[in-house]
Parts: structure tokens; C-alpha cells; sequence
């Protein structure tokens, strides 16, 4: 198992974060890092995580880096680097892979008790908004679009990703629910980040991600519909 945390800044908060990781079932774990100036790269490679350099900007890529580095791992595990979940509760994510009930499992933020004011009124309501069209436009069941999930590695790869921003939290819903993968929700607890967000701690941040998902879900949706008329009778 293979756990891949992008990173920006995060010296505050990695150090609580890697010593959490339930050291028993995790294979590796990759700290993408994105130009941080505060240490945040050498204080994660003293504590046994392998540091990826990846200099250009967006989530999304540095996802996809950790993924594409990672070494020939069964489950691979996204996971923020600023504390507000808690990869004590990995064991949560990763039961209905292990147990054969999910190819993908998806932390949701809304479905378990969380701190007040952990995740903000508009983000709050901007993946609600996202779930809400996903329910009606692709009969996925969920609830939120939580950066902490995992998936099967083989079936991550085999779903083509691509996006490199802010698309990232729904590309994987909308490309599994399309293949036919059982994607599953799981309630885990949320807290306060530590450090000010880069996408809802910011004006700029909130409008481009609401911009890049809702888009997103639409235009898959268009594009869905576009190749089922194309096909003959």
C-alpha cells in the first residue's frame, strides 16, 4: 500500500501527519511536494516519507506524480498534508477494498461528526452542490468529494487520469462511475486544517474549484450523451 500526500507549505502540520499513518499497513509513503519554503520536504524525509520534487503547480499533478512514482502497490491512498483528516482512520477507508466491496472509496467529511467550522460554509455548500448533480446526472451515491480516498491501484490506472488541478476531486468519480467501478463513501471525522487553505481559505481558490468541478460534471455528462447517440442501432 502506497499513501501520496501533496504538499505546500505544510511544514506545520506533515510531522503529525506521517507519525499518524498506521505504520503496520502502509507499504510507502510519497510527500509530493510543490516548491514549499518552509522545510516542509526535509522535515518529511527525516521522518521515513519519500519526497517527490514536483515543481509545477496543481493538486491534481501532484497527484498524479505520487501515483505514477509509486512502487507497484495493490491500494494506493490520497491524503492532504494539512491534518484535517486523520490517517489514524485509514483502516475505515480501506476495509470495503479489502474486503471486496469497492474498487474506490471515498472519504466523506458530511456522513460522521465533525469540528464546527472545519470546513467552511461555501466549500460545505460548493461539494454539496457537486454531489447533489452527481446523484442526478450519473446515479452516483455520494455525498461529498473528500480529498482523502484510496483505490485499487491497477483500476486508478486504468481510468486514464489527467486532470491536473482542481478537476482532480471529481475525475475520479466521474471516470469510475463511467467504467462500471463500485465506488464507495465512508464517513470519517473532519478537523480544522492547520495553516490557511490554498483553495477555501481564498477567494480566488473557492471560484476556481467550483469552476473546474461543476464544469467538469457537466461536460463528461454532455460528452456521455454525445457518444451514446453516435452509436448505431
Amino acid at each position: 500500500m502506497s499513501v501520496v500526500i501533496p504538499t505546500h507549505n505544510e511544514a506545520q502540520s506533515i510531522g503529525r501527519v506521517l507519525a499518524d499513518i498506521p505504520a503496520d499497513i502502509v507499504t510507502e509513503v510519497l510527500v509530493v511536494d510543490s516548491n514549499s519554503t518552509d522545510g516542509t520536504p526535509e522535515i518529511a524525509a527525516r521522518m521515513g516519507a519519500r519526497v517527490l520534487n514536483e515543481p509545477r503547480r496543481g493538486y491534481g499533478r501532484a497527484c498524479l506524480t505520487g501515483l505514477t512514482n509509486a512502487n507497484s502497490p495493490d491500494i494506493v491512498v490520497f491524503l492532504d498534508g494539512d491534518y484535517s483528516d486523520r490517517p489514524s482512520e485509514l483502516p475505515l477507508l480501506l476495509a470495503p477494498i479489502i474486503e471486496g466491496r469497492a474498487d474506490i472509496t471515498l472519504g466523506s467529511r458530511l456522513g460522521k461528526q465533525s469540528l464546527r467550522g472545519a470546513l467552511p460554509w461555501h466549500a460545505a455548500f460548493g461539494n454539496r452542490l457537486a454531489a447533489f448533480l452527481i446523484r442526478l446526472l450519473y446515479g452516483q451515491k455520494i455525498s461529498d468529494l473528500g480529498p482523502f480516498r484510496a483505490g485499487q491501484a491497477d483500476v486508478l490506472r486504468r481510468l486514464g487520469l489527467e486532470e491536473n488541478t482542481y478537476g482532480w476531486a471529481v475525475e475520479i468519480i466521474l471516470k469510475g462511475t463511467l467504467a462500471g467501478f463500485r465506488i464507495v463513501e465512508v464517513p470519517v471525522s473532519y478537523h480544522p486544517r492547520i495553516g490557511k487553505s490554498k483553495i477555501s481559505g481564498t477567494l480566488k481558490g473557492t471560484i476556481g474549484a467550483a469552476w473546474f468541478i461543476l464544469s467538469l460534471i457537466v461536460r463528461y455528462y454532455f460528452r456521455r450523451r454525445g457518444a451514446g447517440m453516435q452509436r448505431p442501432a
